[in-house]
């Protein structure tokens, strides 16, 4: 299922620390040789100062060899380097955990106001700022989010949006939340990025264009881990034109993500039918978005069937979405057998268990819940092992809107042709 993977295409639009997490997935499914993922994980090491992680992961490819000199001293220079910044940002540490500067910081949101109490009382000045903001990055490449984080949350408080780090300030934040697993806090970074993206006026359209790719993909781990994330997935990338333009130009790939997130959905009738409008404009298949097409626009439940085992190994090797297999699973055969229903006057139970892999008994209980879920108007005969359904009676009041909703286009058709009859004396 190589094929199916999508860890090169994420990968562009991640930070390196975002993508070692996917690796260490991907050595759990078995889907590549173990020494190649290995040899990845190392090559990415080197462009980070995690010294140690590249020593042990270079002893896992070179049994019984020692170290290269050059990882060595390396290690003494990023010791030498956090001490050294450790030193200089101490101070501003300092003078945050005083009480006074704790509570003009809560009092006033507004970051000039804050910079010029700290200035008048304290004497602050820029490059101290700067030396908090140096730091937090450095611990962020050493691997210590949880100081990462506090220390880029201080300079982004005090910093002015047009500071020179301040927007790598943001990202590094939502970063750290993300790779300590503080989901809501990193839905709170993954809203105030948005907003920043949004309102920065010095950025090109396809800087702009850019900056969304990467925030569609920093968001997939806060989306399919958050409580409310699926939904949220679907309100920001489906239903947002910004997002969904910057989805379908830069990265289709992530369509998977969306149509997994429609799929499972509470709320999916607000989001299939726009979904089947982007599928349909899209190159990009897989048997997630296959299995969607094939039963809303092709009505083909046999492919939809195949498509479904399918769905289950993607998934199953997804970092992403392997989470969501039983909830998409259980709403695919759902929605299998709610269309296959609506198109069907009477159905043998045992053909529908055929269609959703299921026994017939399991499968009668099944149609049992789906009647109820999807309000149809239905009922089962257990005897011969049928689901009848009900003819679906329009209402009559429907009725009256739909043939008399055209009526004053006809009039005005009418009184048009009457007025050029009447101007040629007809």
């Amino acid at each position: 299922m190589a094929k199916y993977d999508l860890t090169n295409q994420l990968s562009e639009y991640m930070d390196l620390h975002l993508v070692f997490p996917l690796l260490e997935f991907l050595s759990t499914r078995r889907i590549y040789d173990e020494a190649t993922l290995t040899e990845s994980k190392y090559k990415l090491l080197q462009n980070t100062n995690m010294v140690d992680f590249t020593i042990d992961v270079f002893k896992s490819l070179n049994p019984g060899e020692e170290a290269p000199s050059a990882l060595t001293e390396r290690r003494e220079d990023v010791v030498c380097q956090l001490n050294l910044l450790q030193q200089r940002s101490s101070q501003v540490i300092e003078i945050f955990s005083r009480q006074d500067v704790t509570d003009v910081a809560e009092k006033n949101r507004d970051s000039q106001e804050l910079w010029n109490y700290l200035s008048e009382n304290y004497k602050f000045q820029r490059e101290q700022l700067d030396d908090v903001f140096h730091y937090g990055k450095f611990m962020y490449d050493v691997g210590n989010y949880a100081i990462a984080s506090s220390h880029l949350n201080i300079y982004r408080n005090i910093a002015p949006a047009d500071s020179k780090f301040y927007s790598s300030a943001q990202w590094g934040k939502l970063a750290s939340e993300i790779l300590q697993q503080n989901w809501d806090l990193a839905m709170d970074e993954l809203e105030r990025l948005k907003d920043n993206i949004m309102a920065a006026v010095h950025l090109t359209q396809s800087e702009v264009l850019v900056q969304r790719a990467w925030l569609v993909h920093w968001g997939l781990f806060v989306y399919f881990n958050h409580p409310q994330g699926r939904d949220k997935l679907i309100d920001d990338f489906l239903h947002q034109k910004t997002y969904l333009n910057a989805i379908q130009t830069m990265c289709p790939h992530i369509l998977r993500y969306i149509t997994t997130a429609v799929v499972i959905s509470k709320r999916r009738r607000d989001g299939v039918k726009e979904l089947i409008k982007v599928l349909q404009q899209e190159s990009y298949k897989d048997p997630i978005t296959e299995f969607v097409e094939s039963l809303y626009v092709n009505f083909d439940f046999d492919e939809a069937q195949s498509k479904l085992k399918e769905c289950s190994t993607v998934i199953e090797n997804d970092f992403f979405i392997v989470g969501c297999l039983d909830d998409f699973t259980e709403n695919a055969r759902l929605i299998i057998s709610e269309i296959f229903c609506r198109i069907h006057q009477r159905i043998e139970i045992d053909m529908l268990a055929d269609k959703l892999n299921m026994a017939p008994a399991e499968a009668e209980k099944w149609v049992v819940n789906m009647i109820r879920l999807a309000h149809l108007d239905a009922k089962i005969d257990s005897k011969n092992g049928y689901v009848v359904m009900g003819g679906t009676s329009v209402p009559i009041y429907q009725k009256l809107i739909d043939k008399t909703k055209d009526l004053h286009l006809k009039a005005n058709s009418c009184c048009q042709k009457v007025d050029k009859k009447l101007t040629l004396g007809i």
